[in-house]
């Protein structure tokens, strides 16, 4: 069975599990992208219009994702992206510890059936979950993102030698324009990384 057929059948999996919020929600977001991705991006959780739509990075903070992607010669042919969350949090509020441990159990899934070579880490809830080795009750002690932001680190997650490029959320930069600088410095570190991988 290929990547594309394994990532349907945990989708359908995902589906059917009592996961926090799903009561709340209109529609689950589970994933979009190439399953034979070799880089993978991860978010924190979907808003208003990709928990309308089903679908991850559709609003404000997707068109600068795909902006992203451009500049460095990428499109969603060549990615996977998914969030932390599979479903919107209530107004957009920040992921609970309870939420993150029951819903990254597919998002663990969903990283061992395509086997990516570099993840890029949007924000502080992917970054500190990734840098946590998935284990939620350690991410409060990892660093934040204003820190880390496009440093490149190798890491071990759940057996996966990984380049692990946190970024600021595309989101971040819709509120802080003074970001953008930070950002593209970034681009330039995501685009050589990703160029090794291809």
């Amino acid at each position: 069975m290929g990547k594309a057929q394994l990532l349907k059948q945990l989708e359908n999996e995902c589906k059917k599990s009592d996961l926090p919020l799903r009561q709340d929600a209109t529609n689950l977001v589970f994933g979009k992208g190439n399953a034979d991705a070799t880089i993978m991006f991860v978010g924190e959780s979907p808003g208003r219009n990709e928990d309308l739509q089903g679908m991850p990075f559709v609003g404000a903070a997707g068109k600068n994702l795909d902006k992203l992607l451009a500049e460095v010669g990428l499109s969603l042919d060549d990615v996977y992206i998914a969030n932390i969350l599979k479903y919107r949090p209530p107004e957009n509020r920040n992921p609970l510890p309870e939420e993150i441990k029951s819903h990254t159990l597919f998002l663990i899934k969903q990283i061992n059936v395509i086997k990516p070579k570099v993840v890029c880490s949007l924000g502080n809830y992917a970054t500190k979950f990734f840098l946590a080795n998935g284990d939620v009750d350690k991410m409060k002690e990892q660093p934040g993102i204003t820190q880390l932001h496009g440093k490149v680190r190798m890491i071990d997650f759940d057996g996966l030698k990984i380049n692990l490029i946190p970024l600021f959320h595309p989101a971040a930069i819709i509120y802080n324009r003074k970001l953008i600088k930070d950002w593209e410095a970034d681009m330039a570190i995501v685009k050589r990384e990703t160029q090794k991988t291809l």
